[in-house]
């Protein structure tokens, strides 16, 4: 398993961005495809956005669609996600998890520690 490091939250304004970074490293440990989770106060935990092998992203949830960006960078074994027209509802916990696809689904088998994302009104 890969150790997975997310960094870049906090307190933003509705609105604002933010930029979250993923740090996956371990011995000769690549990157396959590449999740964000998050998990709003008091509710379950989503999917936000998925990237694959070739950097093709293929998944976003209908609520951020067009407002986030999910990248990564093979050379550095990072993953992004560019958060934008942040709203309150993007209030969450967010996970970054480095996996790989099982036909059309992503199974995520390491997972950070989690980084708060809180958007205020």
């Amino acid at each position: 398993q890969a150790r997975v490091v997310e960094s870049g939250g906090g307190l933003v304004q509705a609105g604002e961005s933010l930029d979250l970074t993923c740090d996956v490293s371990g011995i000769g440990f690549t990157i396959d495809a590449a999740g964000w989770y998050r998990q709003p106060p008091g509710r379950q935990r989503e999917l936000v956005a998925t990237i694959n092998r070739v950097g093709r992203t293929n998944y976003y949830s209908y609520s951020v669609k067009g407002r986030f960006t999910i990248s990564r960078d093979d050379a550095k074994n990072m993953v992004y996600l560019q958060m934008k027209s942040l709203k309150p509802e993007d209030t969450a916990v967010y996970y970054c998890t480095a996996g790989s696809f099982i036909g059309a689904e992503y199974d995520p088998n390491s997972w950070g520690q989690g980084t708060q994302v809180t958007v205020s009104s």
